[in-house]
């Protein structure tokens, strides 16, 4: 675990800024981070240089110059940094999301039936998931495990869904082991 104190602003930021380069994989604009923090551009330009001091970002120069984060802000955030993570799907509304991936699903409460959680941690944003939506995350590689609920709550700086279960199937086709 990382010993470096981040403000909820800078894991915010550094959290998009780890989503945006793992679509883009090259150099993120400050412009872009700005846009999906919901930010103004200078104030992550000013973030940008107290991460740059705390050795968690590297300013890229040049036209196609940006941001890009360096590998101790993967472990600030404690953030699994793989070359070829399993491919976990995420569907919203129905609609597979491209640029996600499910990193790990905690269950809550399962001794609740009826009150059963699930805590569905995301690579990528969930800016655009709101409560009330329908989420299926699933299959999981190896079990097949397929999880649906309805949005209860989610939290944008550690990208969390939080989920109440309506459904969850183990395995929902032939497990691969």
């Amino acid at each position: 675990m990382s010993s470096i104190e981040l403000t909820p602003s800078q894991k915010q930021i550094l959290t998009a800024l780890i989503n945006l380069y793992r679509e883009s994989e090259s150099a993120v604009k400050g412009e872009d981070i700005a846009e999906e923090v919901n930010r103004n551009p200078g104030t992550i330009r000013n973030q940008m240089q107290s991460l740059k001091a705390l050795q968690l970002v590297e300013g890229v120069p040049g036209p196609k110059g940006g941001y890009k984060p360096t590998a101790n802000a993967y472990e600030a955030l404690d953030i699994q940094e793989m070359d070829e993570p399993a491919t976990v799907p995420l569907y919203h509304e129905g609609e597979l999301v491209a640029e996600a991936n499910v990193e790990g699903i905690d269950l809550s409460s399962v001794h609740h039936p009826e009150k059963c959680r699930a805590e569905i941690h995301v690579q990528g944003s969930v800016r655009d998931f709101h409560e009330g939506d329908k989420v299926t995350v699933g299959p999981t590689p190896l079990s097949k495990l397929v999880v649906e609920g309805v949005l209860d709550g989610k939290d944008d700086t550690s990208n969390t869904l939080i989920l109440i279960i309506e459904d969850m199937v183990a395995p929902a086709e032939e497990p691969a082991h």
